[in-house]
């Protein structure tokens, strides 16, 4: 994963994710060191009440219930790479939205 985002970063490439990936992934201590050192790089959007509907709305649509996988598939705009480990449901949720990104399992 680390390879991966150094050449994004390389590339200029803009890298994002939802803030509730981060705390999916955040346990805290001193092992969160290098995941904190990745962050840092990282542009991570929180989830507000306007995002919060059109999130919900989307589940509905997509017949999911993942709220961060939602979340984060609204990030997504045609010809993006998404890393994630569950390629289903962003799949899922990226075909209802009718956006066309590469899907990446991690």
């Amino acid at each position: 994963m680390a390879a991966l985002l150094r050449v994004a970063w390389q590339e200029g490439l803009p890298v994002l994710t939802s803030a509730g990936v981060v705390a999916q992934v955040w346990r805290g201590g001193g092992a969160q060191a290098r995941l904190a050192r990745v962050l840092a790089g990282v542009e991570v959007h929180a989830l507000d009440p306007d995002d919060a509907r059109r999130t919900g709305a989307l589940l509905a649509r997509s017949r999911t219930a993942d709220v961060v996988g939602g979340h984060l598939s609204l990030l997504v705009r045609a010809g993006d790479r998404v890393l994630t480990s569950d390629p289903g449901d962003i799949d899922a949720l990226l075909a209802t939205r009718e956006v066309s990104a590469s899907v990446v399992r991690v």
